[in-house]
């Protein structure tokens, strides 16, 4: 056994303890599915980022951006991350109000209907269990190639590995090693930037040469590279492409249940606004950490194929041999917290959402939750053995299913006392649908759709339209009505000085890592590519009206409203 194998090994041992021990604390229903709701700022901020960056990121988009998508994936990141604030302050929040112990159970609260619940529990089963697929199979994928294992042995023992302490104990355990694989991962991968960009020359040396790459031209440039023999056939398609990637992400981070659901188990709404903002701070950082150690590797090599293995190239070639150990580890960290959590979800909600349990006691649930999550895990193993591997392609396709199906529902559920039952019914539906099939026709290649009209936006559309229509036609229940007036209602416990002060801070936080990154960029990104490029201004400063630049300025134009929107929203309701 090598140092690389044998660090994988040993964080495996640690993650499946940790969860074991936490296991036994799990005494009934409220314990294993939302963790007694009393986790602090850390456990929501460590569990939001580690279930949101999986495998795909480390593998799946850092091989799309060595390929030649560096320069936009290092401008885009604020954008989408603002969805977590948002999410926080429109609907996380209310969320946690409804003490309901899944996101669909909420919706079925608000409606006054076991038909949405359901349909929600469904979307959760097939969008979740297609991520989980993608994750184990990334999982799978580095243990091949790190050690001797055939593929079979790969899958089952990284499916072995997260299952046995998600079936046992539930979000408790969930949100530990979420924690510690957060923690692993996101120190390990700034290191391992710093080392790979040291050894280069330093950040000015790395840009300029990046900049005129023989082999990938425009690799840097705000649009990356385009053309006939590219996915993207020009820069418009691809800046449509990206500004709908961006909102669609944005939606997924503020409502999606792998997200969302992370705010029922906070101990308290403060924690809920505190961690949103601190884990938009921490997702920008890592999607910028990992973009850009994607695109270094080319000047070591830019010809690695398959793409995906770029990370895992650096870590055994590139890096000193335990950095390159641990940041192997830390991809592992990341695919078996996603995973994890997956799973944990898609069997809350078979076993909570789908029927009525209400003769069911507490310990004859969480018996049953049990049985059910390893017969989710089971399924997700077969299936895994005869699907083709795409962790990039298929990532996009199950993660995005939540921002046209909830999105509309899930927002007008708090914010509009018009929407009726069957209109979030079929908001639900129908969102999911004209996403999912048009999706799956695209990737199958027998449809081609334009970027203006992607699946995303086109569920998206179809949904919200299709709740108000219907809600034109219905009637808003007496139930529904006083459900809503009370989730506007602040909890006194929630009224507190000393909470509300520490909590102003994290939008400032917020607001100053935004301008300090901005200044970075400009600095170690914008400068040396023009210069490497003769696109400096006239006078030799940075040209302001480059992509590039305005790019970088985007965020903080983005960034700092949101911020300030949320000190304000935070010490209205709270003050």
């Amino acid at each position: 056994m090598d140092i690389y194998s044998g660090a994988v090994l040993i964080s495996l041992i640690i993650y499946v303890a940790v969860g074991n021990y936490a296991g036994r604390r799990v005494k009934k229903l409220d314990d294993y599915f939302v963790a007694g709701r009393r986790a602090p700022t850390l456990l929501i901020v460590g569990t939001l980022v580690a279930s949101v960056l999986s495998t795909n990121i480390f593998l799946g988009e850092t091989g799309f951006v060595y390929e030649g998508q560096a320069g936009p994936y290092l401008l885009w990141p604020p954008i989408g991350a603002m969805g977590y604030i948002f999410g926080a302050l429109l609907f996380g929040r209310y969320l946690r109000r409804s003490r309901a112990l899944t996101v669909a159970e909420y919706f079925g609260q608000r409606f006054n209907s076991q038909r949405v619940q359901t349909a929600a529990g469904i979307t959760i089963i097939f969008g979740l269990g297609g991520y989980l697929l993608a994750v184990t199979q990334g999982v799978a994928f580095l243990l091949t190639y790190i050690t001797d294992l055939s593929f079979t042995q790969a899958l089952i023992i990284g499916w072995v590995s997260y299952t046995a302490f998600t079936m046992y104990s539930g979000t408790r355990g969930v949100i530990l090693t979420d924690t510690l694989m957060f923690l692993l991962f996101t120190s390990v991968a700034v290191l391992a930037l710093v080392f790979l960009v040291h050894d280069a020359g330093g950040w000015s040396t790395v840009v300029r040469e990046l900049a005129i790459l023989p082999e990938k031209p425009d690799l840097m440039a705000w649009h990356g590279i385009v053309g006939s023999d590219t996915p993207f056939s020009s820069v418009l398609d691809f800046t449509l492409w990206n500004i709908t990637l961006a909102v669609a992400w944005g939606l997924v981070y503020a409502v999606s249940p792998w997200q969302s659901s992370r705010y029922l188990i906070a101990r308290d709404e403060h924690v809920v606004m505190r961690a949103a903002c601190i884990a938009a701070i921490f997702l920008i950082l890592m999607e910028l950490t990992l973009y850009a150690a994607g695109a270094v590797i080319n000047l070591s090599d830019s010809g690695i194929q398959p793409s995906e293995e770029v990370i895992i190239y650096a870590a055994l070639n590139l890096l000193p041999e335990l950095l390159g150990a641990l940041l192997l580890a830390g991809i592992m960290a990341a695919g078996l917290s996603s995973a994890s959590t997956f799973l944990s979800l898609v069997g809350f909600s078979v076993s909570n959402d789908l029927f009525r349990h209400d003769a069911v006691d507490d310990k004859k649930m969480l018996k049953l939750s049990r049985l059910i999550m390893l017969g989710i895990g089971v399924i997700t193993l077969v299936i895994a053995f005869v699907s083709p591997i795409d962790i990039f392609w298929l990532t996009y396709f199950v993660g995005t299913l939540f921002a046209s199906s909830w999105g509309p529902v899930a927002f007008m559920s708090v914010w509009s006392k018009n929407i009726t039952a069957d209109a979030a019914f079929w908001g639900i539906v129908s969102g999911f649908l004209f996403n999912a099939v048009p999706k799956a026709l695209e990737y199958f290649e027998w449809i081609n759709l334009p970027f203006w009209l992607d699946p995303i936006l086109l569920g998206g559309l179809v949904s919200l339209v299709v709740v108000l229509v219907v809600s034109r036609f219905g009637h808003v229940g007496r139930e529904e009505q006083v459900y809503r007036l009370q989730l506007h209602r602040v909890p006194q416990q929630e009224i507190s000085a000393r909470k509300l002060r520490f909590t102003q801070y994290a939008p400032i936080t917020l607001a100053v890592y935004q301008v300090i990154m901005c200044a970075v960029l400009l600095t170690v990104y914008v400068r040396p590519y023009q210069e490497a490029t003769g696109t400096l201004s006239a006078v030799g400063g940075i040209n302001w009206w480059s992509g590039e630049s305005l790019l970088v300025l985007a965020g903080p134009v983005v960034v700092l409203p949101t911020a300030w929107i949320a000190w304000r929203m935070i010490r209205k309701s709270y003050g």
